[in-house]
């Protein structure tokens, strides 16, 4: 059988597998084409609501793909991979495996091998309930924006859905491992989400925790904080309020957890100080636009080729900034953590700081003198750093 009579008879098993139902599974190998960050792509049945279709995982080197496709349309845009920037080519259904190898002479060899007991075929329903923290039908998340009527993220949303989720589930572990959770519910802690924005994650962690926290939303744009407060009264959520006003001039007391996301610049240095004043045995942050050191960085001899370029000097700004943040919130008796938020495939924005509390009181450890204290200002000096607004906060001096 020639080459082209072999691919022919593949796709024909393919078309037949997909159109009767019998698909478990397609998988490309040996890839050749121009993307030389490709590696594989595994195709498998999935039922949506909008009828059968195949799930394609296009496997990079250091990443997955993953869409869904019609089947004449997904046979379509499997056609000129087989055979082509695939040399190979596994098909399974119950009934039988057939591999397509196409070599680099040109020549091919199709072989089939009849099944004794195989698998039926394994079609997963996408849009079945998932085990979400947060359900994809809360009539917040449709009030927000976020979903429409059928519980499904709306167009543009799907990345701010998933990272709900994912901030979610993180916080709810951190609350735990900072001895917030499990709380008596008859005396909640108290949960300040610092420059809330439109409240997409204050809602979600309100709607979590129900009546083990109290959770309150601080916005400096008063049309949102009305908005706001009508969905939290709208959607009984009797443990969420929204209050006008920013994170410097916002008085805080007896916070259990801080949370502050994408707060600009200083203003993270400004929430991390309002919880170490409020004794918070928890803090949150995701650090956003990093640019008090920058004017700052006196490149090391070592260092000065690579920081003339710009956008280095930007990355290393933003580097020494949340690690002197990390060893400062050390100093103060805090225990720290770096945490990838969720994917740069939907915010670049990515780099969640935590820090739990592991002294009696606030600052406990703050010596001026300690081994810790030594090895920031040494930090510090090497960048040429002299001023940061979290250690004027806690009265360290980045210089003595």
């Amino acid at each position: 059988m020639s080459a082209a009579d072999s691919r022919d008879r593949f796709l024909a098993l393919l078309a037949a597998a997909v159109h009767d139902g019998t698909l478990v599974k397609l998988t490309l190998g040996k890839h050749r084409g121009a993307d030389a960050t490709l590696e594989n792509i595994f195709v498998r049945p999935v039922t949506l609501k909008a009828g059968p279709h195949l799930s394609f995982t296009w496997r990079h080197a250091t990443r997955d793909i993953i869409k869904n496709h019609a089947p004449d349309a997904a046979l379509a845009l499997l056609g000129p991979h087989i055979g082509g920037d695939f040399l190979d080519a596994h098909l399974f259904t119950p009934a039988q495996t057939a591999q397509l190898e196409n070599r680099a002479d040109g020549t091919a060899r199709l072989s089939i091998k009849m099944a004794a007991n195989a698998p039926a075929p394994a079609v997963e329903h996408h849009d079945r309930a998932k085990d979400h923290l947060v359900p994809a039908d809360a009539p917040w998340l449709r009030a927000l924006g976020v979903t429409n009527d059928h519980g499904q993220p709306r167009e543009g949303m799907a990345g701010k859905f998933r990272q709900i989720q994912k901030f979610t589930e993180l916080l709810a572990h951190l609350l735990v491992e900072a001895g917030l959770l499990p709380a008596d519910a008859d005396a909640p802690f108290t949960l300040a989400d610092m420059g809330c924005g439109k409240g997409y994650l204050t809602f979600a962690l309100a709607a979590h925790l129900g009546a083990r926290a109290s959770v309150t939303g601080v916005e400096a744009r008063p049309e949102l904080v009305a908005l706001c407060n009508r969905i939290a009264g709208d959607n009984h959520l009797a443990n969420l309020r929204f209050a006008a006003g920013d994170i410097a001039s916002t008085p805080l007391a007896d916070v259990g957890a801080l949370v502050a996301l994408h707060a600009c610049d200083t203003a993270t240095d400004d929430a991390l100080a309002k919880g170490l004043v409020a004794g918070a045995r928890l803090l949150v942050v995701s650090p956003c636009c990093q640019k008090e050191l920058r004017p700052q960085l006196a490149a090391p001899a070592v260092l000065a080729d690579a920081l003339s370029h710009g956008i280095f000097q930007e990355r290393q700004a933003e580097f020494v900034t949340d690690a002197l943040r990390a060893m400062l919130l050390e100093w103060a008796g805090y225990r720290t953590k770096v945490i990838e938020f969720i994917s740069t495939e939907h915010t670049a924005k990515n780099l969640m700081l935590a820090a739990i509390k592991t002294t009696p009181s606030p600052g406990g450890t703050r010596d001026p003198g300690s081994a810790l204290a030594g090895r920031i200002r040494a930090f510090a000096a090497f960048y040429g750093i002299r001023r940061q607004r979290l250690a004027e906060h806690l009265g360290f001096s980045l210089t003595a």
